[in-house]
């Protein structure tokens, strides 16, 4: 559904601990997935996905950021949509990048500063 929230990401101080969380607060299972060069953890709920969380990076752990979700908006084109955030106001965070075999992602502020995702599903041959 191109324009509506469609995935989440949980950037966690403590991955271990987020995992531990999300499974005795929801029954939530983790599953290890590796893309763009990593791993990250994919969680559901029975079968169905309901986001991923990864580790904060060293960096940004020292800098003080807190553990966050970030919502992501389906969009056909990432790099197209990214230009639009910009001509309405906002800025670009992250420029377009590929998850291999998932999506092509950016993160964006929209034009009153919060951190928005952009989620174009990777087409399978």
């Amino acid at each position: 559904m191109s324009g509506g929230f469609c995935w989440l990401d949980l950037a966690a101080r403590d991955a271990a601990a987020a995992r531990r969380f999300y499974a005795d607060a929801f029954g939530w299972s983790a599953h290890e997935q590796q893309a763009h060069g990593g791993v990250f953890t994919r969680l559901r709920s029975g079968e169905a996905d309901v986001g991923s969380l990864y580790q904060l990076p060293v960096r940004q752990l020292r800098a003080g950021v807190p553990s966050h979700w970030t919502p992501y908006v389906a969009v056909a084109d990432a790099d197209a949509a990214a230009r639009r955030v910009v001509a309405a106001g906002g800025a670009v965070v992250v420029q377009p990048f590929e998850i291999d075999g998932v999506a092509r992602i950016a993160l964006v502020n929209d034009g009153v500063g919060a951190l928005l995702g952009l989620w174009q599903g990777a087409t399978r041959p």
